[in-house]
């Protein structure tokens, strides 16, 4: 007796724009001139960014931090369809995101400087604080997302992780409780390539990431992270679903760390160089400007003003951030705890001591 089949199921792989700048005009998204015009300003504008982030860091002034360059097009074209009202749950390298959002640049270089307070948003905003343990964010993501569907709204949470997190146990837990309770939750792997200097082939057996969806029973896609008018379509979709109803969606955006892991890291110690040139050439700002040039958008003299008033913003940013006053020192002990225990207090205590002295000295 032929046994039933009780599941099938198939991955898509949604791209639009190749690396080559060849169009499938049959799903390219129906976007305005002045929205490819802000998308592309601000792909170069985060790509400044973090460069400047480099050099800061690799100066001194500022800390270690998860460079963004790459994966432009995946935070860019997925952040911007969220509502204020949505919820933005980070991990560690979404400072792009956050830019999207309204977060300004200089309290992006004064967090990764050390001063936490710049964590601290605007009173309404809906973004979650950076999350440093990987793959934690994402049951957050889902309590949210449930809470919203409790209150009767049509909000939704969005969150962000990388391949590595898939391999944590946070992973499935969140997937899990977002399909039971179908919570309009959309889980947004930045596949990258790499965790630190695992690559993603010893992160997981499965052919996709996006796969993994069926397991929790919502729908999965996998999208050209580094093709912005993909990453726009795939995101439009999921929250259509989720705002309608339908629960949550696992998106998978194939995309390219194109720095180290974070300040702390060397990449060439791990990554073929050869396999580093290739991915490169997809980088998502170059791809882009070829359909903007289709588009009319386009020319020389548009190049250069976009990158010129980019370098000067971000150049503005940095003057705001060093003129920022440091916070006391006693900061870094107050807010771990709600109540300081003795232990830190004696600690601060014999810090401020030490720098007292050593100002005298001085």
């Amino acid at each position: 007796m032929p046994k039933e089949k009780v599941f099938e199921g198939k991955i898509e792989f949604l791209q639009i724009l190749d690396e080559q700048g060849n169009l499938d005009d049959s799903l390219e998204p129906k976007l305005k001139n002045s929205e490819l015009d802000h998308y592309y300003k601000t792909m170069v504008f985060c790509r400044i960014a973090d460069d400047k982030a480099l050099a800061l860091q690799r100066q001194g002034r500022v800390g270690t931090f998860a460079p963004t360059a790459g994966q432009e097009a995946a935070q860019i074209a997925s952040a911007s369809l969220l509502r204020k009202t949505d919820w933005l749950v980070p991990s560690f390298r979404e400072a792009i995101a956050a830019i999207v959002r309204g977060t300004p640049l200089h309290k992006i270089y004064q967090y990764i400087s050390g001063v936490e307070e710049a964590s601290r948003l605007p009173e309404g905003c809906k973004d979650l604080p950076v999350s440093i343990p990987v793959g934690s964010q994402m049951l957050h993501a889902v309590g949210l997302g449930y809470a919203e569907k409790l209150k009767g709204t049509d909000n939704l949470a969005l969150t962000y992780f990388g391949d590595g997190a898939t391999s944590e146990g946070e992973f499935h837990e969140a997937a899990n409780l977002a399909g039971v309770y179908q919570t309009p939750t959309i889980f947004f792997c930045q596949n990258n390539q790499w965790a630190i200097s695992v690559p993603r082939s010893r992160q997981t057996h499965s052919k996709t990431i996006a796969q993994k969806a069926f397991a929790y029973g919502m729908a999965g896609v996998q999208v050209d992270g580094n093709d912005i008018l993909a990453v726009h379509t795939a995101t439009a979709d999921a929250i259509e679903r989720a705002r309608n109803g339908q629960g949550p969606t696992l998106i998978e955006a194939v995309t390219y760390r194109q720095k180290m892991h974070t300040t702390a890291d060397d990449p060439t110690k791990y990554r073929d160089p050869k396999v580093h040139d290739e991915w490169m050439k997809k980088d998502p700002i170059s791809r882009f400007k070829i359909y903007l040039k289709y588009k009319g958008i386009w020319s020389e003299e548009y190049e250069k003003q976009v990158w010129a008033d980019a370098q000067a913003k971000v150049e503005e940013e940095v003057k705001i951030f060093e003129a920022l006053k440091a916070p006391p020192i006693e900061d870094m002990f107050k807010y771990v705890y709600a109540e300081m225990p003795e232990y830190l207090i004696e600690e601060m205590e014999e810090l401020k001591q030490a720098m007292a002295e050593k100002e005298l000295e001085q």
